[in-house]
């Protein structure tokens, strides 16, 4: 029954979907009292999409988490949310994202390369995992020397989002933030001697105003940790769910694989079908009563993205995974949310899985499963940490 939905049960986490089926048929607003706090849940695509309009009654100012937090920066509302967005955002324009085509395209087939004449292998761990890292690090400007720590801090920064323990990773955050207050106040004494700062979002940010207001090493930390949390496991999560229903779908992968212009369609049935973030949270700011049911204020909700996007009263054919929907239709789901918090990497995202998913396919012909591909860890998160696959090794000259 939809009223015992259990986000954390092991039916749930390994497939959310018919559970999703039952919430929006038969408990479109639930309570959830397994969790502290208790926390409400919207499921159809209504509901969640007007909600995701509806700043002034569904905050961010505790944090899009289930938990009470104060993040700031772009977890929050106009007009500090505002401010924040204005700052980074220039960094993931259509013409800044445009320039980093090349060089993502040309990391994609790197990381293909490097694994083709093995024939099988992990190509979470091989290509779906390290991309979107090594974009954002060049991005923010770490050091490729420190990627791989830099990855696993950000795998533990959204693990803790979803974590029962509030305590979970206080290691991980306090080492990641030492890293990132290094790289900060190194900047900050270049350009007080009046040295130039390299050319990175770091820098930026650094050396960014808005009004006359300079950010403070705390503000620019939040941010940097939540263009992580927003734009490095989210991507790979794509990546790996696309391929995986490729995979299932052998005649499909192999039209894909006769004509690679497939893979945008490709890319965006995923984000519906899949929704890497399955949802995020808001808190109420007066009582609301939907469906019947009334939620205080201060009541933290779940707006299920993933739950939206197969609701049947937005989309034909919901469950079916399909490249020939009007793109019109493909377009209107919530994976990266929408209104005023719409994924401010939306773009780059697509453009580092479009690549992946070219690279893969274009180079690995044959693809296809080599064992379980296991879940990753976080409940609001839909994704793949182990992607075990083989192909046919491609013919050398």
């Amino acid at each position: 029954m939809a009223e015992a939905y259990d986000p954390f049960g092991r039916e749930t986490l390994d497939d959310p979907f018919p559970a999703y089926a039952e919430l929006r048929a038969e408990c479109p607003v639930h309570r959830y009292h397994g969790f502290d706090p208790a926390f409400f849940t919207l499921s159809r695509y209504t509901d969640v999409a007007d909600a995701l309009r509806d700043v002034p009654t569904y905050s961010s100012i505790h944090g899009q988490g289930p938990r009470w937090t104060a993040q700031g920066g772009l977890f929050t509302d106009p007009p500090q949310h505002t401010a924040f967005r204005r700052l980074l955002q220039k960094a993931f324009t259509p013409r800044a994202v445009a320039r980093m085509e090349p060089f993502v395209s040309s990391m994609a087939d790197e990381l293909v390369a490097a694994v083709a004449g093995d024939g099988r292998g992990d190509l979470h761990d091989a290509l779906a995992a390290p991309l979107p890292t090594i974009a954002i690090a060049t991005m923010l400007g770490v050091p490729s020397a420190d990627r791989r720590r830099f990855k696993a801090w950000s795998d533990a920064m959204v693990a803790s989002m979803g974590s029962q323990d509030p305590l979970a990773f206080r290691t991980e955050r306090a080492e990641l933030e030492a890293y990132l207050l290094e790289h900060i106040d190194h900047r900050r004494s270049l350009a007080a001697g009046g040295a130039e700062l390299p050319d990175d979002l770091i820098s930026a940010l650094v050396r960014a105003e808005d009004e006359g207001a300079t950010l403070t090493p705390s503000e620019i930390m939040g941010s940097i940790v939540q263009l992580l949390v927003g734009g490095n496991e989210t991507t790979t999560s794509l990546i790996t769910n696309a391929l995986v229903r490729l995979m299932e779908r052998p005649a499909l992968l192999a039209q894909v694989a006769t004509d690679l212009r497939l893979v945008d369609a490709v890319v965006e049935e995923s984000l519906r079908f899949d929704a890497p973030v399955l949802g995020l949270f808001r808190t109420t700011t007066c009582p609301v009563v939907l469906h019947g049911v009334e939620m205080p204020a201060e009541a933290k909700v779940m707006l299920l993205y993933g739950s939206a996007n197969r609701d049947a009263d937005a989309f034909a054919e919901p469950d079916e995974f399909r490249l020939d929907r009007p793109a019109a239709e493909t377009r209107r789901h919530l994976a990266f949310g929408t209104g005023v918090h719409f994924c401010l990497g939306a773009a780059l995202a697509r453009l580092e899985a479009r690549h992946a998913l070219r690279a893969a396919i274009g180079g690995l012909p044959g693809l296809r499963p080599a064992g379980p591909a296991a879940r990753i860890t976080p409940f609001l998160l839909w994704g793949r940490r182990t992607l075990p696959v083989a192909w046919d090794i491609p013919a050398t000259d």
